[in-house]
């Protein structure tokens, strides 16, 4: 035989071109590239706090394990050292230095922060009633404090501003030599915000790394804390431990699936070189497959990545039926031209099907479409033009006549087989017609890839420390940054009355760290001029116990403050900035706003109370209706995905096989795998969202099998390769999805479970509904 290698040479230098391709590819991890585009306010609010949003970036660092001085020790060392590193914007624990440039700012430019700047404040009665304020406070338990600021700030406007943005940041946990303690004194406590987002996960490892280094080094100078341990959470600690996690089960999970296909196919082959030859396509698939999703989106993500394994359970399905019904004597180009057309129907199918998931709303799903139908042109182009050509004259798979027998034995016992599958049919239909209960999961914490013991940590840290809650905000758009604070400040006039009467506990607000051009203008209108504030101040300090030129500080700081100009974002220190930025970000040719309320007590309240007050356009935000909503989304449009990546198989099939009846032989077998698969899972428990997907695998790997047992211009020796290929593919398909099972990631677990049972489940149902040899003819 003349052999062409054009078609080789060019397999390679694509394989090249996409392994160039894939190495210079962006891997992400983070579960918010998965969530669909943010179309609403509501889904831009949760968008914003999953990947980019202010409570992105928190750490939280608990220090146990040694006796409380040492603990205090290496607390305040530790935050000592972070503070130092400008990969932290904030780094506090109790210690004042964490403040100290927060707390000069607000000092510095109290006029323009405070609401109290109005004209009534410095007249005659506006500062004599401070004054006596002042008088109360001086002999309370706050007089020590207060006779430091009284010269500067007799007006009180620095202590007013610290209290009202002490409030909206919400109170830390108990101090203990000068360093944040846990409730019952035996954790130290740290909270820190990083200056990058918590899905940038590269720079997240970085910060830990640091962390862990610099703690390390703490604890070997500290006395006494040589046991200390460091436990850290936060969602830049899930974004690290979930990539890292990924990672380890993708590659473990794909040595072992590849592992087990080799032995099998060395059993069958009985050849290193042809086993080499049959992992071609799915390598050639995977590099197609994985430069396809990385030029349409950008990046790749790493549960995409790893769907990459269950090409082995298709990919490699067309080397096996190449090679093993390879007859003795025969050539791999003559059995190609023998058995092309049903793997070329099989291979359509499976691609039709995965072709619905590119309409997937969802990045992820259309990710994982993109990746399957990619990989499995890929496998199909390589098993028809270069594996013909590769194959060496003379190849026979010796090895894979003893592969066939148990489907061999299940057609000898076809009838009771198929009798008994009835029986299980009906009683799995009857199970999921009596279902109670919804039969999808709706608990997002059974989706997260965190641990039970990872939860109840970060639970835990929070309210030691006494992190706001972020369920509930309040949410708008503004066509500029000015007009957003605008629009804030009129709704501090509305959420106010909801802390007096205790529906919210809190609330924060950007013109609170930011007040507007137009509130700071009129604060400093209200600033009088040097000759009327004091004409003033000497009228209402008349009578009192004050010395007036003690207050020479205070003449000079209004007049500092009068001539200086407006507070941009520009001039907030590094904490209020980030702060400022949680809540006010650029979104398309505006600014949204997204305003945190704190401890809500009655939501049903809040909700009533809102409607009417809200301006118009802004809306109340339930960050967890927002993820349940999201939720059933997902699992509405992928079923609707998934049935019509189904009826796109059956409509192939009908054009294929020109036959309702072949069509219903293959179809039927499949459909009947698909509900036994259903009835075993919701044994368990209830479906997942990530099993839909499985199921689309079922159809596609299970009319792949159905195909070649409905084939009926086969002579016995054929049928009987057939049946061992068809052995062969599904015992590396199960095994490939089995061992995916084992996966501690959520989606990888669920896709494997499900394939894996249900291509077991169309080989069983598949031979025991074929059509008899005899008939299979007609």
């Amino acid at each position: 035989m003349v052999r062409s290698w054009l078609p080789v040479w060019l397999c390679l230098l694509l394989a090249l071109l996409c392994a160039g391709i894939a190495a210079r590819s962006h891997y992400r991890t983070d579960m918010g590239d998965f969530l669909p585009h943010a179309h609403s306010l509501a889904q831009q609010a949760l968008d914003a706090q999953v990947s980019s949003g202010g409570a992105s970036r928190i750490l939280m660092l608990s220090i146990e394990g040694a006796p409380p001085a040492a603990l205090a020790q290496l607390s305040l060392g530790l935050g000592a050292r972070l503070r130092r590193n400008p990969a932290f914007v904030a780094v506090l624990n109790g210690d004042d230095a964490a403040m100290a440039g927060v707390q000069a700012f607000v000092w510095g430019h109290r006029y323009l922060l405070s609401a109290d700047s109005t004209p009534a404040l410095f007249t005659v009665a506006g500062l004599r009633a401070a004054l006596q304020n002042d008088l109360t406070l001086l002999a309370s338990d706050f007089g020590a404090a207060a006779a430091q600021s009284l010269p500067a700030d007799p007006t009180g406007a620095a202590l007013s501003l610290a209290q009202q943005l002490d409030a909206a940041a919400g109170h830390g946990p108990e101090t203990q030599d000068g360093a944040w303690f846990s409730p019952d004194g035996r954790s130290a406590l740290l909270l820190l915000r990083t200056a990058a987002p918590g899905f940038d996960i590269d720079a997240q490892a970085k910060v830990l790394a640091l962390i862990r280094q610099d703690f390390a080094s703490l604890r070997a100078a500290v006395p006494g804390a040589q046991q200390a341990r460091l436990r850290e959470s936060g969602p830049g600690v899930f974004a690290v431990d979930t990539r890292d996690v990924t990672k380890r089960d993708v590659s473990r999970l794909s040595i072992l699936a590849t592992a087990g296909a080799v032995l099998f196919l060395l059993i069958a082959y009985r050849s290193p070189r042809v086993l080499l030859l049959g992992l071609l396509p799915v390598a050639c698939g995977a590099l197609a497959a994985t430069a396809a999703v990385s030029l349409a989106f950008g990046f790749v993500h790493a549960i995409t990545l790893g769907f990459g394994v269950t090409l082995i359970g298709e990919a490699m399905d067309y080397s096996i039926y190449l090679l093993t019904q390879t007859l003795k004597g025969d050539r791999a180009d003559r059995t190609l031209a023998r058995i092309w057309p049903t793997l070329r129907l099989g291979a359509l199918t499976s691609i039709a099907g995965f072709c619905t998931m590119l309409l997937s709303d969802f990045t992820g799903f259309a990710q994982l479409g993109l990746f399957s139908v990619a990989g499995l042109l890929g496998a199909a182009g390589v098993t028809r033009f270069v594996l013909p050509v590769l194959v060496p004259d003379g190849f026979f798979a010796s090895g894979a006549a003893g592969i066939g027998a148990p489907l061999r034995l299940l057609l000898r016992w076809q009838q009771p087989a198929r009798s008994v599958l009835v029986v299980l049919l009906a009683a799995a239909v009857i199970a999921l017609a009596a279902h109670r209960g919804p039969i999808w999961d709706d608990n997002l914490l059974n989706l997260s890839p965190l641990s039970p013991a990872t939860q109840a940590l970060d639970q835990r840290l929070r309210h030691d420390l006494g992190v706001p809650d972020t369920r509930y905000f309040i949410a708008y758009r503004a066509p500029s940054m000015d007009q957003a604070l605008e629009t804030s400040e009129q709704m501090q006039t509305v959420l106010a009355p909801l802390v007096t009467e205790k529906i919210i506990g809190g609330y924060d607000l950007p013109s609170l760290v930011l007040p507007s051009d137009r509130t700071q203008r009129a604060r400093l209108d209200a600033l009088p001029d040097d000759a009327t504030l004091h004409a003033a101040f000497m009228q209402a300090i008349s009578g009192l116990p004050f010395r007036p030129d003690s207050f020479v500080p205070f003449f000079k700081d209004v007049a500092r403050a009068r001539a200086g100009g407006l507070l941009t974002e520009a001039s907030l220190p590094a904490l209020l900035s980030l702060r400022l930025q949680s809540m006010l970000m650029p979104s398309g040719h505006g600014w949204t706003v997204l305003a945190p309320l704190q401890n809500v007590a009655d939501a049903a309240r809040l909700d009533a109370s809102l409607k009417a007050a809200l301006p118009a356009g802004a809306v109340l935000v339930d960050l967890d209706r927002q993820s349940t909503d999201l939720l059933h989304t997902f699992q509405r449009e992928a079923v609707t995905l998934a049935v019509a990546g189904s009826l796109a198989i059956l409509v192939l099939l009908f054009v294929g096989l020109h036959s309702p009846r072949r069509v219903l032989a293959v179809a039927g077998p499949v459909g009947a795998a698909v509900i036994l698969t259903a009835a075993i899972l919701t044994l368990g428990g209830k479906l997942s969202i990530f099993m839909v997907a499985g199921f689309l695998l079922i159809v596609a790997l299970g009319s792949n099998y159905c195909l070649f047992f409905a084939r009926g211009d086969q002579a016995p020796e054929e049928r009987a390769r057939a049946l061992a290929s068809i052995m062969l593919a599904n015992l590396c398909t199960v095994a490939a999805y089995g061992l995916l099972s084992l996966s501690h990631i959520p989606v990888l677990h669920d896709i494997g479970l499900t394939v894996a049972i249900g291509t077991f489940l169309c080989l069983v149902c598949g031979a025991a509904f074929s059509a008899p040899a005899a008939d299979r003819r007609g």
